[in-house]
């Protein structure tokens, strides 16, 4: 890439005083640190020596949540009715087949997918740590190290969450398939995480998988190594009544309550799902400033239930989004379900704006992986964005003044036309110039674990 590279976009969703808007004709200038350097609104025809991006510029979008290896379930998990636990005995199948090759290639090709529809940063909520029957490979982070360097050939972010995973449930041994994830204790997760390091593209968090899943009396270990390293801390919270009900009765106390009194919420902490809360779990989270991730394809998918998104957001929580499962990988839908789920809840309509659900996937997003500096098209962060054509069946029609809303409400990741990552050309003309067959690398990488 050249040490400056100039763009220019017929329209892009800016920062202003009284609000984020669509401004016409913009020059964003990139230096050789993949930061932005200038943006320009009305800036008149494209200038010789820029690159001429036709369509609407977001901020690069952030999937807040995801399990890459989930992506091989698509489909295959849609045969039949059961529930989420018949869904999770499928998932293990599909995790027993992986090595660290076969999920560098599979991880490779979902991550190109991400960047297809618009995302440049991942929040990889890793578990999958072993080999079968819990035998450590010779790099204990073999499989984690596979999901950095997928990123990296795929071209986008990744904050990679390691996950402390110990048990099956509140004092039970992992199973077969769990043995997997296990390090033993939490210690031992502490000591294997710590050997993880960051690169330019890669951010390394925690992540407590579930209360279910670690002791309480090894939350706080988990809890502190990420303090002291200032990383993200995600934890699934609440996704079924059924851990609800197992924490009552374990502890005497709901999985948020046993989190706080642990010391888990935080201002870096991302509660994922969330689904079922009391009004003081509510509480405990807004006055935490902990973050929640909400996953409505994945949550309506697994038949999970519609979370209480609005009562966080109004209580003060930051709400982002993640794909999950990747029942489908695509931002603008997970960013219009969290309202069209809110209206169905409740038959009314106008939860948040487009713009807030816009903020959501992007600047708070990013923010909750630990990448701040992204987010924003502003001098200063990171050039980061995607390009949605304004010209497509589902996108034609409004006046560009209503691209925020085109983009949550219409559009799909079959509109991104162009992905720019530190500057660079990542997703070109609706073609991923790093894995440019993409389908057939999903294909392929799907296949080898049959």
């Amino acid at each position: 890439m050249p040490s400056v590279v100039t763009y220019w976009v017929e329209h892009a969703w800016l920062p202003h005083p009284n609000g984020p808007a669509v401004q016409p004709e913009v020059l964003i200038t990139a230096g050789p640190d993949g930061r932005i350097t200038g943006v320009t609104p009305r800036s008149g025809p494209c200038p010789a020596g820029a690159v001429r991006l036709a369509g609407l510029a977001l901020p690069g979008q952030a999937n807040a949540h995801s399990h890459a290896f989930h992506r091989a379930l698509r489909s295959t998990v849609q045969v039949g009715s059961g529930t989420f636990w018949t869904w999770r005995d499928t998932m293990y199948k599909v995790a027993a087949a992986l090595d660290p090759d076969r999920y560098l290639a599979l991880a490779t090709a979902v991550y190109a997918e991400m960047a297809l529809a618009g995302i440049t940063a991942v929040g990889e909520f890793h578990y999958l740590h072993h080999g079968p029957g819990g035998t450590r490979y010779a790099n204990p982070n073999a499989m984690g190290e596979a999901l950095i360097e997928a990123a990296a050939r795929a071209g986008i972010r990744i904050t990679l969450l390691d996950s402390c995973y110990l048990s099956a449930g509140f004092g039970a041994e992992p199973t077969e398939p769990q043995l997997r994830f296990s390090d033993g204790d939490a210690d031992a997760w502490a000591d294997r995480a710590a050997a993880l390091t960051d690169r330019p593209h890669a951010r390394i968090g925690a992540a407590v998988h579930s209360v279910r899943a670690v002791p309480a009396g090894q939350l706080g270990t988990v809890a502190h190594w990420a303090a002291t390293r200032r990383a993200p801390l995600h934890v699934h919270l609440s996704e079924q009544t059924a851990e609800n009900d197992a924490c009552l009765a374990a502890h005497g106390v709901t999985p948020t309550r046993l989190l706080a009194d642990h010391g888990v919420l935080g201002p870096r902490t991302t509660a994922v799902h969330a689904t079922h809360l009391t009004d003081e779990d509510v509480r405990l989270l807004a006055d935490s400033s902990t973050t929640v991730c909400m996953c409505p394809t994945t949550e309506r998918d697994l038949a999970d239930g519609i979370g209480p998104a609005r009562q966080l957001a109004s209580a003060g929580c930051p709400i982002t989004l993640g794909s999950d499962s990747h029942a489908v990988i695509d931002p603008f839908e997970e960013a219009r379900a969290l309202e069209l789920d809110e209206r169905l809840r409740t038959r009314t309509r106008g939860h948040w704006t487009a713009g807030a659900l816009l903020r959501a996937g992007t600047s708070d997003g990013h923010a909750s992986l630990g990448w701040p500096e992204a987010g924003r098209l502003e001098p200063g962060a990171l050039a980061d964005f995607c390009v949605l054509a304004l010209d497509s069946v589902r996108t034609a029609g409004p006046s560009p003044v209503l691209g925020a809303e085109t983009a949550v409400f219409a559009a799909s990741a079959a509109d991104v036309r162009h992905l720019v990552v530190g500057g660079r050309h990542v997703v070109q003309g609706g073609v991923h110039r790093l894995v440019p067959e993409t389908g057939r690398a999903l294909a392929d990488a799907v296949a080898a674990l049959r």
